[in-house]
């Protein structure tokens, strides 16, 4: 593993310095490209407005003249956290401003595929709906749209995903990555999307007169819903989402959020009072979406959506254990993959440019999670597949792949399909998470087809791991209650959290749950605890290690503790 500094505008540092910023956090902040401390703002005043975002005025007639007639809204979600949350957001939100008739469907994973298919569409219809919304999909859903405009529907997509070359020919769409849309947040998650368009139909409403600005409901009781997606869907954390999330967390904190989570917080074993973003990723994040892996996303939808206090937390402790089971069929399929990777190349030598598993007996509701743990072991573009579960479809493969930086993996598969035509039935994602489906038949086509993508558009700088970190630690700064600061703020994709590095003694170490490599280290002259998870090989007795800061508590007393990240070699 290469470690590569991060660069420190000594000015970007002065400037946060002078305006009171804490002079480490001055430094993390400059090194992310933070230059002026208005941008570390986080009032909901900052707030980029809606204005840019394209099709959201129109979005926002829409709903409202739905709304004065009364007519009936059905929201089409995803089965992930962001189209949960979304969904959540939507069905809350438009409760809020005065819609009387609003259900959801979720599509199962397994029978309906992604996205607002034709069969979807009908569903919608025959459930009595006048109006159709997706959240966190839509975007690709050209066939979709269509059944349900020719059913007599009218349609809303509300999306962030990358548009195909042919744009649905939905009512109304809103998606910052639509042509044409100059919103300046591209990363926006399709829950962050919904709550805008609650935010403008609020307006919209106000116009009409049926609220006035002082009477109407307040919509940012919905932000932890709209932290907690922006979180686990992995999107980048630019200024706008850092509010977004900055904002759901003072809530949380606080004790104001949704029952749903609040209950989800008990059965993962977390405190929402000193709740971090790394709850939402780690803990809250992978219980709801356990449920649109292994069953049924409608009880994650459920849990986010109900007030009543005892049915939240029965279902919270439904999603534990659907949790707890997608991690035994996670680990077991873990292993198999590894071995299934390990035999494609010496051990000696290194990987293929990019990495193809398969097993029969896979879990297609887990693929994207294996394949994140093979992407992160050997570094390279990976895909694991498993056979469709659908009536009718067990010729068929499923497919998700995770990617490393410089590799867009869905640019990727475009490639492939153009390439290749018929190979890919169809795919979809982004630049570091894309799935498709296949034929069995074409999977050594397609492993042939993207290892040679990957070979084309991979050097062999790209194929070092490497590491950002923030440097050496000062000693001054190995405080548990410093460690406790940089916890609070909001770290993620794209802005990193702090990992610093240095050259550090080694005074002992052993094995503790026979995977995980406790230390006992000497940094700038003074011991302090270590720990490195999944390393089971021991270490030299002086390293260069990459660490992040941890406040760990043991027996009333608080402590500062190295997380190791990596080793330089």
């Amino acid at each position: 593993m290469q470690f590569i500094p991060r660069d420190l505008p000594p000015r970007s540092i002065w400037a946060l310095e002078q305006a009171g910023v804490h002079p480490l956090l001055a430094r993390l902040y400059a090194a992310r490209g933070i230059s002026q401390p208005a941008t570390l703002d986080v009032s909901l005043a900052h707030l980029l407005p809606p204005t840019n975002l394209k099709g959201i005025e129109a979005a926002a007639v829409l709903l409202a003249d739905a709304m004065a007639a009364n007519k009936k809204l059905c929201i089409v979600a995803d089965y992930d956290c962001d189209g949960a949350t979304a969904c959540a957001v939507a069905v809350r939100g438009l409760r809020l401003l005065g819609a009387r008739q609003v259900s959801y469907i979720v599509p199962d994973r397994v029978v309906d595929g992604y996205g607002l298919t034709p069969p979807i569409a009908e569903r919608v219809k025959a459930s009595g709906a006048d109006v159709l919304i997706t959240v966190d999909n839509g975007i690709a859903s050209v066939d979709g749209v269509a059944t349900a405009r020719a059913l007599g529907l009218q349609v809303l997509v509300t999306d962030h995903h990358l548009p195909a070359a042919v744009l649905p020919e939905a009512d109304a769409i809103v998606n910052p990555n639509q042509p044409g849309c100059t919103f300046e947040s591209k990363s926006l998650a399709g829950v962050g999307v919904m709550f805008y368009v609650l935010l403008v139909l609020r307006a919209e409403l106000r116009k009409r007169g049926v609220f006035t600005a002082e009477q109407q409901p307040k919509l940012d009781t919905l932000l932890p819903l709209v932290a907690l997606g922006t979180v686990a869907d992995v999107v980048k954390l630019d200024a706008n989402n850092r509010r977004l999330v900055a904002q759901g967390l003072a809530r949380v904190r606080k004790g104001q959020m949704p029952a749903g989570m609040s209950a989800l917080f008990v059965a993962s074993g977390r405190q929402s009072a000193t709740c971090t973003s790394q709850d939402f990723g780690f803990a809250l994040g992978p219980r709801i979406n356990a449920a649109g892996r292994l069953s049924d996303m409608t009880l994650g939808i459920e849990c986010l959506v109900t007030d009543d206090v005892g049915r939240a937390t029965e279902l919270a402790t439904q999603l534990d254990r659907i949790n707890r089971e997608r991690r035994e069929i996670e680990g077991d399929m873990r292993e198999q993959a590894l071995e299934l990777a390990q035999e494609m190349f010496d051990p000696e030598e290194e990987p293929p440019s990019a990495l193809c598993v398969f097993d029969p007996d896979f879990h297609e509701g887990v693929v994207g999670i294996v394949a994140s743990k093979l992407k992160d072991l050997h570094h390279r573009p990976t895909f694991v597949f498993a056979p469709s579960q659908a009536a009718g479809k067990g010729h068929e493969l499923k497919g998700s792949g995770r990617s490393i930086p410089g590799f867009h993996l869905r640019d990727a598969l475009d490639l492939v399909a153009k390439r290749h035509p018929g190979v890919l039935l169809r795919f979809g994602g982004h630049a570091m998470a894309a799935g498709c489906t296949l034929e069995e038949d074409n999977l050594a086509t397609f492993e042939e087809a993207l290892q040679q993508v990957a070979a084309e558009w991979l050097d062999a700088a790209t194929l070092q791991r490497r590491l950002e970190t923030d440097g050496p630690l000062l000693a001054e700064y190995r405080r548990p209650e410093l460690a406790d600061t940089l916890a609070r703020e909001v770290w993620g994709q794209g802005f990193a959290p702090p990992t610093f590095s240095e050259n550090i003694e080694v005074l002992g170490q052993r094995l503790v749950g026979e995977k995980h490599l406790a230390l006992k280290l000497r940094h700038q002259g003074q011991p302090v605890d270590g720990i490195w998870f999944g390393r089971v090989d021991p270490l030299p007795t002086v390293a260069h290690l990459a660490f992040r800061l941890e406040a760990d508590e043991w027996q009333g007393n608080k402590r500062v503790r190295f997380v190791i990240e990596g080793m330089a070699e």
